[in-house]
Formats: structure tokens, C-alpha cells, sequence
């Protein structure tokens, strides 16, 4: 069959769409254009029992569009404002984050915070560690990252840790880390797991013509790999329909710089 024309945008909405796929009946919240339209093409294609927000307070049976919309055209099928979210979705368990941290370590500790310089004077002030701590206690979290490079994936600790990984020197004795549980990481090279021993993050699955040497060199820590890799699953013509109606306004098209193709060469 072939494959039709796609951009590395789509081909990542629907790398991310996948990290949904068997969850069952959870809230998934994609923070970002193309983890938003992975997870409401998720709830659409293969995963209807999904849980979804407009962004705002009502859950949603039919995904909201990204960019400019029309409220009316919206069909509530709940009430979850931030006040209930946290019983409802967050301290239950019933959530799958998809998030774009500023860097991830070999344990998957995120970094939300700063880099460079010190906690007290930083050189690029970030957001802080919002939710991170809470989040990845409590619930599943995956990663998307547009721009798979060293200065992301980096060697050692990261530079403030915002969240809880598999770092055993991390673990305070006594403390419950049975529900952390981090799944993949989708990036523009490749889709990466914590499947290997000791939660190793490996890589699962390679973009058309991206080597493992690409992905590697891009990479601060050591690599686990099982086995042939497969070249990540590429869009059918109903997703990349089911994505244009999600985002009619192509802001997927300014996520990655240029806007490359999906296949290369």
C-alpha cells in the first residue's frame, strides 16, 4: 500500500496518538499542538473510552480543534473544572500526560525548572516544576520532544530534577513509588521507551531513514537497543483527514522548523 505524502508533524500526531492506544477509560491530556492532537486523534480512531477536556472545564465526547474555535460548537459530556480535577483525575491515577520537558536524564527525571547557572541565579529561567512532582507520583507520563539533541536527552542528572523518575539515589526510603510510571518518549528521531532493565530508556522505533548512529549521537547517555528496529508507523489517509479537522488552522505546520516531510529524500 502506499504510503501518502505526510509531514514529520503528522507522522509524530500519530506516534503520540499511540502512546494512548489501551489505556481504557483515563483523562488524556496532550500539553502542546501535537500531544493535544495525538491524544484527540487517539479518542477518535482507536480509543474511544479516552477522557477528554476542551482546555478548559467540560469534558468532551467530540476532541475541540486547536487554534481559533467555535464554543458553541462543542459537546460537554461532564464538568471537570481545575477545582475537581485533581480528586477526579490526577491523585485517582486516571490521567496519561503527554508533556514537553526542557531536558530528561537516563532514569527519566525531567527538568521544568532552569539551566544553566544556579537555582539562585539562573541563566534561562523556565516555569518551575508545576505539576511535575504530583503528576508522576500519581498518574502515567509520556514525553514529546521536537527536537531530539544533547542539550535535551543529557549525560549525568538533569540540571533541577521536577519530577519523579527511576533514579534509585532519588528514592527516599519509606516513600510509595509504586505509581510512577512513565511509558514513551516521542521524538523527531525516533520513539523511545523505560522498557529495558531497571527502567532503561530504549528505543523502540525509528523514523523513515533515521539511523540508530543519528539517534545516538543526538543523545547524552547510553542507548538500550532489543533486537531490528521498525521505522515508525506512518499515516493512513483517514488519520491525516481526522488531523486536518482537528487542526484546521495547520498550526502543526510551525512546530518543527520548515515544516519537513515525513519520508526523507
Amino acid at each position: 500500500m502506499t504510503t501518502p505524502d505526510h509531514s514529520l508533524a503528522e507522522l509524530l500526531i500519530v506516534a503520540c496518538s499511540e502512546v494512548y492506544r489501551g489505556n481504557g477509560e483515563i483523562v488524556a491530556t496532550g500539553i502542546g499542538p501535537i500531544p493535544r492532537l495525538g491524544a484527540s486523534l487517539a479518542k477518535i480512531t482507536h480509543s474511544p473510552e479516552l477522557m477528554m477536556t476542551d482546555g478548559e472545564a467540560f469534558l468532551v465526547e467530540d476532541p475541540v480543534p486547536i487554534g481559533p474555535r467555535d464554543y458553541d460548537s462543542r459537546k460537554p459530556a461532564g464538568y471537570l473544572p481545575f477545582s475537581r480535577y485533581f480528586d477526579s483525575a490526577v491523585w485517582t491515577g486516571r490521567r496519561h500526560a503527554l508533556v514537553s520537558p526542557i531536558q530528561i536524564d537516563r532514569f527519566g527525571q525531567m527538568n521544568l525548572s532552569y539551566v544553566g547557572g544556579t537555582f539562585e541565579k539562573p541563566k534561562v529561567q523556565m516555569l518551575g516544576a508545576r505539576g511535575f512532582p504530583g503528576n508522576t507520583i500519581h498518574h502515567i507520563n509520556s514525553m514529546f520532544i521536537p527536537n531530539h539533541s544533547k542539550r535535551i536527552f543529557v549525560e549525568g542528572e538533569v540540571t533541577s530534577v521536577s519530577s519523579v523518575g527511576y533514579n534509585p539515589a532519588r528514592r527516599l526510603p519509606g516513600a510509595n513509588f509504586s505509581s510512577v510510571d512513565l511509558r514513551f518518549i516521542v521524538t523527531n528521531l525516533c520513539v523511545m521507551d523505560f522498557g529495558g532493565p531497571d527502567h532503561a530508556i530504549r528505543v523502540v522505533s525509528l523514523h523513515d531513514s533515521v539511523t540508530l548512529d543519528e539517534v545516538r549521537e543526538a543523545t547524552g547517555f547510553e542507548l538500550l537497543v532489543e533486537g531490528d528496529l521498525p521505522t515508525t508507523q506512518a499515516p493512513t489517509e483517514e488519520q491525516l483527514a481526522v488531523i486536518a479537522k482537528l487542526d484546521p488552522h495547520n498550526i502543526r505546520a510551525t512546530i518543527i522548523k520548515d515544516n519537513p516531510p515525513g519520508r526523507r529524500g
